[in-house]
């Protein structure tokens, strides 16, 4: 197989600038991983070259620095739900990412439930948890959130829920899945952090869609195309364009989060961010590993896969209905 992207080449930059990052702040940094911190064969298939265990891989780099807070949301707890590729509970998954992170040689601090509010479900699988000498936090379901910043951002929102202990500059916070809660853990701890004088940061760690890639290019269409069922769409970002008056690209949800994100900060830090960029840390770092000869053929291979999958998806579920 042709090489397209510089594994080697990428971990070294990243690794790099997540150690920037941290000293950038009172060395303490919130990571938050957006999507698959292994087994992301997606990134693998697009981007020929890229390893499963790509990001792992990095963060081993960091292993000395980092230590791991997985999420899980109380509702998720409660309705058993399962992830898709593997076919387990999200519950089951925390313990799979737990003994996953420690074969490497990866420290898991602790677990966060979030989203609680008295599932008799979430109690048992803490004390579960407990029983195994896991240590395990809660985060309250919070009213108005997260449009009514005045109140999370208060002794009363942000302040009710539980602070994690942690030990490490780098706190990798990561999930079982989506919507688990994990920037509302983030932004939680940098409440607790500031309130104890610790000037903490938070950055959000994604690969897809490459920001400075064109919005149309098949790296990019065949992220949309991978995240067609969560609706996730690809657009030039606003706010980066404003402040630098240059064209960037980002994905709905999060150009959508960042004026809430934004006012958050502002409450937190009494310092308003510039624009998502300050935020948003890696993908810019995937172009400069990129051959980008080999950077088209694959992904558009991707984007045919994903639509016959999707057309078996929708055929099933027609002669189901029948």
């Amino acid at each position: 197989m042709k090489i397209g992207f510089d594994n080697d080449k990428y971990l070294k930059m990243q690794s790099e600038h997540i150690r920037e990052r941290i000293g950038q702040f009172g060395n303490k940094l919130y990571l938050e991983f957006g999507g698959k911190l292994f087994d992301d064969y997606h990134a693998s298939r697009v981007l020929p070259g890229f390893e499963p265990d790509s990001k792992l891989r990095m963060l081993m780099q960091l292993s000395d620095q980092a230590e791991i807070v997985i999420v899980i949301s109380a509702n998720d707890i409660d309705k058993n739900k399962i992830r898709g590729d593997l076919g387990i509970t999200y519950d089951e998954d925390v313990l799979r990412l737990m003994d996953e992170f420690s074969s490497r040689g990866l420290y898991v601090g602790s677990v966060c439930i979030t989203q609680y509010s008295g599932q008799e479900s979430a109690d048992l699988f803490k004390k579960r948890l407990e029983k195994l000498g896991i240590r395990v936090y809660k985060l309250y379901l919070i009213p108005g959130y997260p449009s009514n910043t005045s109140f999370i951002v208060s002794d009363e929102g942000y302040g009710k829920n539980d602070y994690i202990e942690t030990t490490r500059p780098l706190v990798v916070i990561t999930a079982p899945g989506p919507g688990s809660g994990k920037m509302a853990t983030c932004l939680s701890q940098l409440y607790h952090e500031y309130k104890r004088g610790v000037k903490a940061g938070y950055a959000k760690f994604e690969t897809f869609p490459i920001w400075n890639l064109p919005l149309k290019h098949p790296v990019n269409l065949a992220y949309e195309a991978a995240t067609a069922d969560l609706n996730d769409v690809n657009m030039i970002d606003p706010f980066h364009l404003e402040a630098y008056g240059k064209t960037t690209v980002n994905y709905n949800r999060d150009v959508e989060v960042f004026p809430v994100v934004q006012a958050m900060f502002e409450k937190i830090m009494a310092a308003a961010l510039i624009n998502l960029r300050q935020i948003w840390v890696s993908t810019w770092q995937v172009t400069a590993s990129l051959t980008m000869k080999y950077a088209r053929r694959l992904p558009r291979q991707e984007i045919i896969r994903r639509y016959y999958k999707s057309m078996k998806r929708s055929g099933f579920r027609l002669r189901h209905r029948e």
